[in-house]
């Protein structure tokens, strides 16, 4: 099979090729350059998308004796994740941008242009499950639910999923660090990724307040009353809980958390801990990555984060929203997290939240 590796520099993507070219695969190897600004890479490993991790990749990719390329998918990535990213923010939302690259860049973008060279399918280092069974490529969690990432992938198609690779959905993290010790490859004992790749520091509050400005306004409580000011309302998400800077303390002397966001009105609602129990969710533009879509009532799991546990549920969709009850309350889920809803380790599909009480 003739399979392009998306190649980020890290151990489990540098695995997944290695184990693809062991397998007698025809592999060449892609690193995408995300980023429209050089001078904003970082040193060190913070994300996954710096001209070091580019190099990283070279250098397995020349170890494993496969093609390298680098293709400049900077704007499409500025457009479809960055300012994505900037507007939920702005419209008073908590988006994923991880979620977002994987359906639009590393599975949209990539695979299509994959496809279009000729390629028979596109391979990443994620941590998910895939089965193909009587014409339907099902996704599943990982063996290793640490690093599972079945979540992320939960907005991809059939017709997408019909064309990737997961090698590593059988292993657990130590192992796949023992395996590119052995072969050689410098990547072995590489940190993981762990931010927004586009915020070179890590400060997401920064750079929100550098891309929207500062728009002074009012931290209120439940009631009502004045309790703070803020800079902007997009330095906010539901059930955050510090850096508030209140001027006036909670009158039982609990900590307050933000309740809501309104961007019409520039303001923040604080309020307890309590006030954050979530049982019912209402989600929009539904996703499929089953060959049926799931339509009416029906028992599952649904999951809000990335490395959130999965919580039972009574889950019914139609083809434009998907409602879910929760069987046991849960907090801090805000508008914008998508939704991803399973049966049992099975991926069903996808919504991004709108509203949730």
């Amino acid at each position: 099979m003739k399979v392009l590796v998306a190649m980020s520099g890290g151990v489990d993507s540098s695995v997944a090729a290695a184990r693809l070219v062991g397998d007698g695969h025809e592999v060449t190897g892609v690193h995408l350059a995300l980023n429209r600004n050089p001078q904003t890479y970082r040193s060190g490993a913070r994300g996954c998308c710096s001209l070091e991790d580019s190099n990283d990749a070279l250098r397995v990719a020349d170890t494993l004796g496969i093609p390298f390329h680098v293709w400049d998918l900077s704007e499409r990535f500025a457009a479809d994740v960055v300012a994505d990213f900037v507007a939920e923010y702005a419209a008073g939302r908590t988006p994923n941008p991880c979620l977002r690259c994987n359906e639009r860049i590393k599975f949209a973008a990539v695979l299509d242009r994959g496809l279009a060279l000729g390629f028979d399918a596109v391979a990443t280092g994620h941590y998910a499950r895939l089965e193909t069974t009587g014409g339907e490529t099902r996704l599943y969690r990982a063996a290793d639910a640490a690093k599972d990432q079945s979540y992320v992938l939960g907005v991809l198609t059939q017709a997408q999923l019909a064309r990737s690779l997961f090698p590593l959905y059988g292993s657990v993290k130590a192992d796949v660090r023992a395996e590119a010790a052995a072969l050689g490859l410098r990547v072995a004992a590489k940190p993981d990724s762990h931010d927004i790749c586009f915020i070179a520091d890590g400060d997401t509050a920064g750079f929100l307040r550098r891309e929207l400005g500062e728009r002074p306004g009012q931290i209120v409580d439940t009631a009502g009353a004045v309790v703070g000011g803020h800079d902007g309302h997009h330095q906010f998400t539901v059930g955050q809980r510090k850096g508030l800077r209140l001027g006036t303390p909670a009158p039982d002397g609990r900590p307050r958390y933000v309740l809501g966001i309104s961007p019409v009105t520039n303001t923040v609602t604080v309020g307890p801990h309590d006030a954050l129990a979530v049982a019912h969710i209402e989600a929009i533009r539904p996703t499929w990555a089953v060959a049926e879509p799931r339509l009416g009532a029906w028992r599952g799991l649904v999951q809000v984060r990335a490395h959130g546990e999965p919580m039972a549920a009574t889950i019914e969709a139609d083809a434009d929203r998907v409602r879910i009850t929760l069987d046991e309350p849960a907090f801090g889920i805000a508008p914008g997290q998508a939704a991803v809803t399973y049966d049992g380790d099975l991926v069903v599909g996808a919504a991004t939240i709108a509203a949730a009480a």
